[in-house]
Formats: structure tokens, C-alpha cells, sequence
């Protein structure tokens, strides 16, 4: 075990933690956050994305060690019920969820991509959700949805 420090959604912690433990499970199991999703354990499906340092990471294949001191975002630190953050609002507005297996994936991506490119181009955008796997297939509605906020972020 050792003591490791995270600084997730803003909130620091200290746990004594397996530094090999993935960031997943920390994340679910000891923070009780259920933004990012258990889907294929293997970082192909994209249900338990988070960003790290800007960058849109698989969480389930993230050991905890490589990521001690980092700013974690996960999907409950991107906005609230009463003020949800412009892509979790264009979702709502395009109806672009439906299972929910995907969604954590494509609002955390889309938010990392937006971040570093706010006039993300359509290409861009597709490029940054095919390492997403969808099974319901709303991707027509997922991708206006981003676009919508795209828009939004811009101004």
C-alpha cells in the first residue's frame, strides 16, 4: 500500500492505496463517483473516461501510481443539476443519450477536445468520438449535441 494524493473535481485526498489499482476503481469504489463507467476493462470502449490534465484518459487501464498529484475531472465535476455544463445541456436539448453506456465517453472527449479546440472542426470531432463504442447508435444525435455545444462554449 501507499499514501497517494488526488486531486479530483477540485477535491484533494490522501488514501493508502495498491499503487497498481486502476484509477477506475478508486474512483468508484473509495470516492463513490459513478460518472465514469466499468464497460470492457481493456481502454477500448471509453465508459470510464476521465480527463487528466486536459487530456481524455481510459480510466480502467490508468493505474493509480502514474497519476498521484494530477487534476482528474470526472463527469459529476463538469456541472450540476442546476447548472449543467453546456455539453451535459445539448445532450438533454438533442435527446442524444438513450442506453447510457456511452454517454460518460463522448461528454468527457468532446470536453477535452473542446477545451484545446473550441472551433473544433466537424472532422475534428468525429475524429476525437471513434475511439468511442456506442451501442445504441444516437451518434447523429451525439455529434449535433456536441456541435449545439461547441456553439455554446464559443460564445
Amino acid at each position: 500500500m501507499s499514501s497517494i494524493t488526488l486531486k479530483v473535481n477540485g477535491v484533494t485526498d490522501t488514501l493508502e492505496l495498491d499503487p497498481t489499482t486502476p484509477l477506475l476503481y478508486v474512483l468508484s469504489d473509495d470516492l463513490g463517483l459513478r460518472g465514469p463507467k466499468f464497460g470492457c476493462g481493456l481502454g477500448e470502449c471509453g465508459a470510464c473516461t476521465v480527463i487528466i490534465n486536459g487530456e481524455a484518459t481510459r480510466s480502467c487501464i490508468t493505474p493509480v501510481s502514474t497519476v498521484h498529484g494530477a487534476e482528474i475531472t470526472t463527469l459529476e465535476g463538469i456541472g450540476t443539476i442546476e447548472k449543467p455544463h453546456p455539453l451535459q445541456k445539448a445532450f438533454i436539448e438533442e435527446q442524444a443519450s438513450q442506453c447510457g453506456f456511452c454517454v460518460n465517453a463522448v461528454i468527457m472527449t468532446a470536453k477535452a477536445l473542446l477545451d484545446k479546440n473550441p472551433k473544433a472542426s466537424d472532422q475534428e470531432i468525429r475524429e476525437a468520438m471513434s475511439n468511442v463504442l456506442c451501442r445504441c447508435f444516437t451518434h447523429v444525435r451525439m455529434i449535433r449535441a456536441v456541435h449545439r455545444a461547441r456553439e455554446e462554449m464559443a460564445g
